[in-house]
C-alpha cells in the first residue's frame, strides 16, 4: 500500500530515482535542482539506496558520466536546471544520439541575462530538439510516478527522457505523495537490460567518425550512414507515444494514478473555449476553469503532458469541438511566438481545425501567474472575439512594456 509522505518536488523526484534502483548518480549543483541531489547523496550515504554518488565539475561532465555508465549497463540518473542545462547540450545530442535510456530531471528555471534563479521553462523547451522525450508535470505526485514510468518508456525505446517540473512552485512546495514500495516498484520496472555492453573479449568502435553515405564493413555487411541513424532516431521518439501510452495505462492499473498518457482534460464535454498549457500552470488554468464554470462560461482545459513527441494525434481529437482555444505558457520563441503554440497550429493545420488560437505569455523570470489574472485574460479575449476588435498577436500576460 503507498505511503502518503509530505514532501517537496525535489524529494519526490529523489524517492522515484531511489525506488528505480538508479545504479550511477551524476551530480553538480545548480538551484533549484540542488536539494534533488543532496536528498539522494543523503540516501547512498546511509546506505539506502546502493548506487555511485559521481560528484563532477560542471553539468558537461555529469552528463558524460551519465553516458558512460549507461553504455557500460547501469542505470543512471542525473538533473539540472536554466544554465546548467544549456551547458549540456553538446552531451545531450550524444545521449540521444547513443540511443541510451537515461532519465534526467529538468527543474525549470529561467536563462539569462539577465540572471534569475526563478522559474518559467525556457530551458528545457530550448532543448527539444536534442532527441530527448519530454515529459512535463502539473504536481509532485506526478513527479514521482512519472519518474518511475520514465525508466520503462527509455529502457523499451532506448531514447533517453528530460523529466520537467517548476522551478520552487513544484521542486519547493511540499505537498501530499504517495509513495510506491520497493516491492510494487520492483514487479513494474523490471532490471535495466542494456543494449550496448563492453566486452574485452569481443571490441568495438563505439559512435566512431560516420561519413555521408552507406558502407561496405570488413564483414560485407552494409551499413547504416549518419542520415539512417538520425532516421531511427526519430522513428523511435515518434514510436514512443505508444510506449507512453502503454506505459500510463499499466501504471494506472497497477498504482491507481492515471496522469494522462500524452495529454489530459478537464471539464472539455461541452466546452465551447479550450485553454491549454504544461507544467504547473495547468493547475492554476483548473482552477479559472471552475472560477468561469461559475459564472456560466463554457472553458475547459486539456494539459499538455508530453511535449515530445508532440502528441499530434491526441490534440487533434482533443480540440476538435474548440469555437476558441487560448495558449498560455512560460517561453518564448523571440521573433515568433510561444513554440507550444506554434506546434498546437501545426497539429491543427493537419487536422484542418480552423479557429482563433490566442497565445499568452506567461510568468517568466517567476513572475506568479494567478488564477483570477488568468479569468481575466480569458474573459477579455472572449470579448474580443465576440465583437470583432481580436487581433492574432502574442499576448503578454502582466508585463508593462509594450505588452
Amino acid at each position: 500500500m503507498d505511503n502518503v509522505q509530505i514532501m517537496t518536488g525535489n524529494q519526490a523526484a529523489a524517492q522515484g530515482a531511489k525506488l528505480c534502483r538508479v545504479q550511477v548518480v551524476a551530480a553538480y549543483p545548480i538551484t533549484p535542482q540542488s536539494s534533488l541531489m543532496e536528498t539522494l547523496s543523503q540516501y547512498i550515504e546511509a546506505g539506502q539506496m546502493k548506487a555511485e554518488f559521481v560528484r563532477v565539475e560542471s553539468e558537461h561532465s555529469a552528463m558524460t558520466v551519465c553516458i558512460s555508465a549507461s553504455t557500460v549497463g547501469a542505470r543512471a540518473f542525473t538533473a539540472s536546471s536554466s544554465h546548467g542545462l544549456l551547458y549540456m547540450h553538446e552531451q545531450l545530442h550524444w545521449a540521444a544520439g547513443s540511443r541510451l535510456p537515461l532519465v534526467m530531471c529538468c527543474v525549470n528555471r529561467a536563462v539569462g541575462a539577465p540572471w534569475s534563479i526563478f522559474n518559467d521553462q525556457q530551458d528545457s523547451i530550448s532543448q527539444r530538439d536534442t532527441g530527448w522525450l519530454q515529459i512535463y508535470c502539473r504536481n509532485n505526485q506526478e513527479i514521482i510516478d512519472t519518474l518511475i514510468q520514465a525508466y520503462k518508456i527509455a529502457e523499451t525505446v532506448f531514447v533517453p527522457v528530460m523529466i520537467c517540473y517548476d522551478g520552487f512552485i513544484l521542486s519547493h512546495t511540499t505537498m501530499p505523495v504517495a509513495v510506491p514500495t520497493a516491492e510494487e516498484v520492483d514487479d513494474f520496472l523490471p532490471p535495466y537490460k542494456p543494449h550496448t555492453i563492453l566486452d574485452p573479449a569481443n571490441p568495438k568502435n563505439i559512435n566512431p567518425v560516420i561519413f555521408p553515405n552507406r558502407k561496405v564493413n570488413h564483414e560485407g555487411v552494409l551499413c547504416h550512414a549518419y542520415m539512417e541513424f538520425r532516421n531511427l532516431l526519430h522513428q523511435a521518439a515518434l514510436d514512443a507515444r505508444q510506449v507512453i501510452i502503454e506505459v500510463n495505462r499499466e501504471y494506472a492499473e497497477k498504482f491507481g494514478r492515471d496522469h494522462g498518457g500524452m495529454l489530459w482534460t478537464y471539464k472539455t464535454e461541452d466546452a465551447e473555449l479550450l485553454v491549454t498549457s504544461m507544467g504547473s500552470l495547468t493547475m492554476e488554468l483548473s482552477t479559472a476553469v471552475d472560477l468561469l464554470r461559475e459564472q456560466g462560461v463554457r472553458v475547459g482545459l486539456v494539459g499538455i503532458r508530453v511535449y515530445r513527441p508532440f502528441p499530434r494525434a491526441e490534440v487533434a481529437e482533443a480540440f476538435r469541438q474548440a469555437k476558441a482555444i487560448l495558449v498560455f505558457e512560460k517561453d518564448i520563441s523571440y521573433g515568433y511566438e510561444g513554440a507550444l503554440c506554434s506546434d498546437l497550429k501545426a497539429a491543427f493545420y493537419e487536422s484542418k481545425l480552423r479557429v482563433p488560437v490566442v497565445n499568452y505569455i506567461a510568468g517568466l523570470g517567476g513572475r506568479d501567474v494567478k488564477a483570477r489574472e488568468l479569468v481575466e485574460a480569458i474573459t477579455e479575449t472572449m470579448a474580443s472575439l465576440g465583437n470583432g476588435t481580436y487581433e492574432p498577436t502574442t499576448k503578454w500576460l502582466n508585463c508593462h512594456t509594450g505588452c
